[in-house]
């Protein structure tokens, strides 16, 4: 027996049970099997002979061998790792000396930890409460507003869920049959302008009412210079030259002392001038490899592919992407998951219903892959003068206590963010695939972690690594680049394994933080692998009573225009927010709308990356705001929840900017991807 009112009868069934409480993965679960046994049933037949039991098999199995969800532990654990192994607290005092002198300096420093912390993470909860302890108390100390204070930790901490790695955007890879690595690449952009639009904001504010975050005492911000270092600067201004001239007359510091009292020697100067020469290391190696990818890597095979001779495209085939543009790794077609899949097996039989009018995507068949764009040589070089420029400026005006926070960057922010940015590149550049890239991910955040507390054997092993992984490169006729990776990965994976195993009997909070970030990976990857069982059977069953078939029917009756159907779908899936959670919406609502793209001719990519943008209201809007209460367990008792949510609401009228912006400007989101994959 099938009838569509059943279906809406299904949505709406579910909505009441998760707001009243009801797990989502098993509620979805429930009644996928109640309305599928009604669905299939034959009185001719025995009860346990329905069909319904057939499906959650298949359901079930297709879920469990879907390689996309690979990546959601990895990602996960890579997170919970970092987060036990406490290496925000010195990133927080190091980019807080560094902003010392900007306007609500605090405040803007939790955003952009929370921001960095998020994405090495991607875990909202973690990073709120850690940020809440860590930042909440230091604002409030300082005289800083509660709605400030609040506003920045929740609004940042849901940043991680957008900028990737995104385990969001896995969601909804794995439900609309879409591409992680191109989701990966459209999000870029979109998730850094909405943390410079939540800067503008916070600085905007304290520039336009000073009282609401007043400026910290000198002795919250200086920092002591070794002595050292004063005898080198003397009465310049700048201590590079300096430390440049005692690099070849060490006896300068001669009787001088470090900050922790031994006597300074030409180790000292050469540190100094190591960490000197991180930004500089730093910005040739971003410009260079965007010269090496863009003119080297990407377009001579590219314009090699041009010549060769085009085939006719058919409508019933996909067009061949060029060698050039970066590979699409295999995971770039994932299992389809929910109502964006087909609605049922064909074992499992489909009752007759009405027809689903719109079932598939728009292919354009163009490619822009591979290709230099246009004025790239310009932007280069000028921004690369500009850069130069600013290097200079900054190590003509450094002084000592410049010097010293310099360090302590280098210390607590480079090395995440280098690993963080290896996995991103590694994705988008198709070096390997997004569940590859978790797995790198994972075993950096391991390094990293036992790097934290056991530095030398650490450096040590990492070092025998590196020969191993050179020799048996070299062994084996490797190239030189593939050296190269093999270097790395050796040195990585034994300076974690080796000294991690080794101390792993001695150290009882290594065992803790291990065994904390396991479970914690395993109850999270359980809870959205259940929901995503619930979700596929739900979808199929939904479908089957002609659902899916009867909102599509209604949604086209009201000839919608491509903007009034990205307007009302956005708009449905804000007041979604509200009250539901980013993974229901993700999971039942957003399959609703996927089969309807092709039709309003609405690019699946920009789509999907709007939603990811509009979900961070999910997070920020009361009653169901769990960034709001992750806070308020961990603040001061005399901060109401009411002032959270004040705190939280500018927010999301900045979320609607950003989402003005990406209708207006596609190319800032579609850009990225088609410059990498192609149209």
């Amino acid at each position: 027996m099938s009838d569509p009112y059943l279906g809406l009868t299904m949505l709406g069934l579910i909505v009441v049970a998760i707001m009243m409480g009801f797990p989502t993965a098993f509620t979805l679960m429930g009644l996928g099997m109640v309305f599928g046994f009604i669905a299939f049933w034959n009185p001719l037949q025995h009860w346990y002979d329905n069909r319904i039991f057939d499906l959650i098999v298949q359901r079930t199995y297709g879920v469990m061998t879907n390689d996309t969800l690979l990546s959601i532990p990895l990602f996960v654990f890579m997170g919970y790792i970092m987060e036990r192994a406490a290496l925000v607290d010195r990133m927080f005092h190091s980019v807080q000396l560094a902003f010392r002198r900007v306007p609500a300096s605090l405040a803007v420093t939790t955003l952009l930890v929370c921001a960095f912390w998020g994405i090495a993470s991607g875990i909202v909860g973690a990073v709120v409460v850690l940020m809440g302890v860590i930042a909440m108390r230091p604002m409030l100390n300082a005289g800083y507003d509660v709605k400030l204070a609040s506003g920045a930790i929740t609004a940042g901490g849901t940043l991680g869920i957008l900028i990737p790695p995104s385990v969001m955007l896995i969601v909804y890879a794995a439900v609309a049959g879409q591409s992680i690595v191109k989701l990966y690449a459209a999000a870029m952009l979109p998730g850094f302008f909405l943390t410079f639009l939540y800067l503008v904001y916070i600085l905007g504010w304290a520039i336009i009412n000073p009282k609401i975050a007043p400026k910290l005492a000198p002795d919250q911000y200086r920092i002591a210079v070794p002595e050292y270092l004063q005898r080198v600067q003397g009465g310049s201004r700048s201590v590079v030259p300096g430390l440049l001239a005692a690099a070849f007359r060490p006896g300068v510091v001669s009787g001088a002392r470090t900050e922790s009292g031994a006597p300074a020697g030409y180790g000292m100067i050469a540190k100094s001038l190591l960490v000197l020469s991180v930004p500089v290391l730093l910005t040739v190696g971003t410009f260079g490899a965007t010269w090496w990818y863009v003119t080297v890597y990407n377009a001579p095979e590219a314009a090699a592919t041009a010549t060769a001779p085009a085939k006719p495209a058919t409508v019933a085939t996909a067009p061949t992407a060029p060698p050039a543009a970066a590979p699409a790794p295999a995971e770039d077609k994932p299992q389809e998951v929910g109502l964006a899949g087909e609605a049922t097996d064909d074992s499992a039989g489909k009752p007759d219903g009405p027809p689903q009018e719109v079932t598939s995507f728009v292919e354009r068949t163009t490619s822009t892959a591979g290709t230099i764009p246009a004025h790239f040589y310009p932007w280069f070089w000028g921004l690369a003068a500009v850069a130069a420029l600013l290097l200079f400026v900054y190590f003509w005006r450094m002084d000592g206590e410049q010097l010293e926070i310099l360090k302590e960057l280098c210390v607590s922010v480079v090395p995440l963010g280098v690993l963080t940015v290896i996995v991103l590149a590694v994705i988008l550049f198709g070096i390997c695939t997004a569940t590859e890239s978790a797995a790198i991910g994972a075993l950096g955040a391991l390094y990293l972690a036992v790097m934290s507390r056991y530095l030398r054997p650490v450096l040590w092993w990492s070092l025998v690594g590196v020969i191993v992984g050179v020799l048996l490169g070299w062994y084996e006729g490797e190239a030189f680049a593939s050296l190269i990776v093999a270097g790395s990965i050796s040195g990585t994976l034994l300076g974690t394994v080796a000294p991690g195993l080794w101390y792993l009997r001695t150290s009882p909070e290594l065992r803790r933080n291990l065994k904390e970030s396991t479970f914690l990976t395993a109850k999270t990857t359980a809870m959205v692998c259940w929901l995503f069982v619930g979700s596929a059977l739900f979808s199929a069953v939904f479908a089957l009573h002609g659902g899916q078939g009867l909102i599509e029917r209604w949604v086209l009756s009201m000839n919608l225009s491509p903007l009034g159907f990205q307007f009302t779908a956005q708009l449905i899936i804000f007041l979604l927010g509200w009250p539901l959670e980013w993974t229901e919406i993700i999971v039942i609502f957003c399959p609703i709308f996927i089969p309807l793209l092709s039709h309003f001719q609405v690019d699946p990519i920009l789509f999907g990356t709007m939603v990811a943008v509009n979900l961070q209201a999910a997070f920020l809007s009361p009653p169901v705001a769990m960034s709001a209460f992750y806070l308020k367990g961990v603040s001061p008792k005399h901060v109401t929840l009411n002032q959270i949510f004040a705190g939280m609401m500018p927010y999301m009228l900045i979320v609607c900017i950003c989402l003005a912006f990406m209708y207006i400007w596609p190319g800032m989101t579609l850009w990225l991807p088609e410059f990498l994959y192609g149209k």
